[in-house]
């Protein structure tokens, strides 16, 4: 079992092993963007963790940025996909933690949906990629129920990491209808995407 303590070390050997490219060219793409969509409400569980972890959730203007999507980043993009979802065991909130929604990232190992996005959204981040690219969001899956991705703003469009795919997918490849995600210039605002019906965003961890 992964254990993850000591995150910082930890996480940077990952980035080492992964061969991440900790500059990813994000500098030479810094597009301003208009606004998706009206602001809403935080994801339940979002404010709780900002909480416990303010680096986290750093928040005040930024410019917007996308990254150069080179083959470097999309190789490190793959890795870490695939090495989250490999290693992190999913589970439950409610078998986890006794509650219905916690975020955290899962330094013991396990999680939930969100849990795989908020150790992925790090590890990039930790390896010098820019946070306004890397925007939590929430979707409804093809069953209709809640879910969390993250999605990556590149100059050849939006992916998602999912730890229900091993796979990164472009958006308009994954059969999910999109509900909310952060802001490019403010993690704590997020904004709507179009699906206006209430969702909670880990409503299900990876299908065992």
């Amino acid at each position: 079992m992964l254990d993850f303590r000591g995150q910082g070390k930890a996480l940077a050997l990952a980035a080492m092993l992964f061969g991440i490219n900790a500059t990813v060219q994000a500098g030479e793409s810094r597009l301003l963007y208009a606004s998706l969509g009206d602001t809403t409400r935080a994801p339940i569980g979002w404010v709780e963790f900002c909480a416990e972890n303010a680096a986290q959730c750093q928040s005040g203007p930024t410019q917007a940025r996308d990254i150069v999507m080179s083959q470097t980043a999309w190789r490190d993009l793959t890795k870490v996909n695939r090495w989250v979802n490999e290693t992190i065991k999913p589970l439950t909130d409610q078998e986890h933690w006794g509650v219905v929604e916690k975020w955290s990232l899962p330094s013991d190992g396990y999680g939930d949906c969100e849990d795989y996005v908020l150790l992925k959204r790090k590890m990039l981040m930790d390896a010098g990629w820019p946070r306004e690219a890397l925007l939590i969001t929430v979707v409804r899956d093809k069953k209709g129920e809640g879910h969390a991705v993250l999605t990556v703003k590149t100059d050849k469009g939006e992916f998602v990491l999912d730890n229900q795919n091993e796979n990164v997918v472009a958006w308009t490849e994954t059969g999910y209808r999109f509900v909310k995600r952060q802001s490019q210039s403010d993690p704590n605002v997020w904004v709507s995407l179009g699906d206006t019906k209430p969702a909670v965003s880990t409503a299900s961890a990876r299908d065992q």
